[in-house]
């Protein structure tokens, strides 16, 4: 059994739902370590006071909020539990509306909610009307010294929790929108035709990391003593002289059926563009590696 990240209730009307809440994913992550090359030990950090140029010990150390250049508020625990909002350990629900409605770009981190002690009625209860309803709940709630938006829906009978962004976190677009271009008939027709080429169903198992997974043989076989060869460059091709080559041959390609890859085309600048993006991805990965 995992172990609970929070514990409260689900409150709605007069109802109240114990939960306990839990890491809904784990991220396929590789841990590195700082270490000295010389003698492999650990390389450690200490926190030290820029005007001293000191370490300062733990207990000296406190939380403060800049509220003017150079000028602090030093706050301690008891002042984050005032600023407490009413019902810090509950997830609060206002309200309840359809899922297609929340925009997915408002979706930050995703929990699992199981019920508390005894609670494995009213639990079930909730996880019903919701699937009853399809409809997802929109509440707020308290972690980490930080107030969350967010909206609980229903999978595989489980309760989970869809930590949200604030309406004001999301940044406008305004500045990075495209200007509005002349789009052909032909070319709009070329491009639906390729798209709908490669429709198929959502199969989430079908996808896989595969950068971890080279990365992992790469450990392996310098752990063994081995020589790690750089991968080869992606032979690209001759680039098509304009858009509608690059959409044609794409549609011919996914016709026969073989693995597709972003056609690269259009007008100069915009192949120039796609060449220099080609260039800096393949340099930073080769900086990850």
């Amino acid at each position: 059994m995992p172990r609970p990240l929070w514990s409260g209730s689900i409150s709605f009307g007069l109802v109240h739902v114990p939960v306990r809440m839990y890491s809904a994913v784990r991220e396929h992550k590789l841990h590195f370590h700082f270490v000295h090359e010389k003698d492999s030990s650990p390389i450690g950090y200490q926190k030290v006071c820029k005007a001293e140029g000191k370490p300062v010990p733990d207990d000296e150390v406190v939380k403060a909020f800049e509220y003017t250049k150079g000028k602090y508020v030093f706050m301690d625990d008891e002042d984050f539990e005032q600023a407490q909002v009413e019902g810090y350990k509950a997830i609060d629900v206002t309200d309840f509306v359809p899922a297609e409605e929340i925009d997915p770009i408002y979706f930050a981190k995703t929990y699992f909610l199981g019920p508390g002690d005894g609670a494995e009625k009213v639990y079930s209860l909730l996880v019903q009307a919701l699937e009853d309803t399809d409809l997802v709940a929109v509440a707020k709630f308290v972690m980490r010294e930080r107030q969350h938006l967010g909206a609980l829906r229903v999978r595989d009978g489980v309760l989970m929790l869809e930590q949200l962004f604030f309406a004001d976190e999301i940044q406008p677009v305004d500045e990075i929108k495209p200007s509005k271009q002349r789009i052909g008939k032909e070319e709009l027709a070329m491009a639906r035709q390729l798209v709908e080429s490669g429709t198929t169903t959502w199969k989430p198992e079908r996808y896989k990391d595969t950068y971890q997974a080279e990365l992992k043989s790469a450990i392996e076989a310098k752990r063994k003593g081995k020589e790690v060869h750089r991968a080869a460059e992606v032979d690209e091709g001759e680039e098509p002289i304009d858009l509608m080559e690059a959409l044609r041959a794409s549609v011919q390609q996914a016709k026969r059926g073989r693995p597709r890859k972003a056609a690269r085309g259009g007008a100069r600048a915009t192949r120039s563009r796609a060449t220099s993006s080609s260039r800096r991805s393949r340099g930073s990965g080769r900086a990850a590696r």
